[in-house]
């Protein structure tokens, strides 16, 4: 019998440097990126590539609205977006997630394009035929959401993994 499902809360992630006396809070990306893709192989495995990708996209989406509240979110409110722009940008390099810059934002379009240079799922990947930060994507859309109350489309359209160098992402608000 399965166990009773019990909802992710940021608590659940404990006390680290407590934990973690000797070793510290960082590990080497290698230790992340084996997690990340051996799940997705697993899922593809038992789900299919599309479905895999689709959940690795939703556990990213969870991801960003944690990291939205339990680190964006501390004492600000009513944001302008150049100002959260800022405070994530500061968030993703403290964080070492990746380097972002805005490339362009029309928000009354809902459309923004912007880029993840040093991204922590790509970044030194050989080269593939798919774009593969589907976490990325869906962490984004995440945060976004909390930020904004929009729903988003955040899709990759250039990673490193198909000979960019950067993660270029399109975000459409979905009405």
């Amino acid at each position: 019998m399965d166990k009773e499902y019990k909802k992710f809360e940021w608590e659940d992630l404990g006390n680290i440097v407590a934990g973690r006396e000797h070793l510290g809070e960082e590990m080497p990306v290698i230790v992340y990126r084996l997690f990340e893709f051996t799940t997705k192989d697993i899922l593809s495995k038992h789900f299919g590539h599309d479905k895999a990708k689709e959940l690795i996209r939703e556990c990213g989406f969870l991801a960003g609205t944690e990291f939205y509240l339990n680190v964006l979110n501390k004492n600000h409110e009513d944001l302008s977006f150049e100002v959260f722009v800022s405070i994530l940008q500061k968030a993703l390099k403290d964080f070492k997630i990746g380097i972002l810059k805005v490339e362009s934002a029309d928000l009354s379009k809902k459309k923004i394009m912007l880029t993840v240079a040093e991204d922590i799922d790509c970044s030194g990947m050989p080269l593939g035929d798919e774009a593969v930060c589907n976490y990325d994507e869906g962490f984004i859309a995440g945060i976004l959401h909390e930020y904004s109350g929009v729903s988003w489309d955040v899709t990759e359209i250039d990673c490193w993994a198909t000979g960019d160098r950067v993660c270029r992402f399109r975000i459409i608000g979905k009405d």
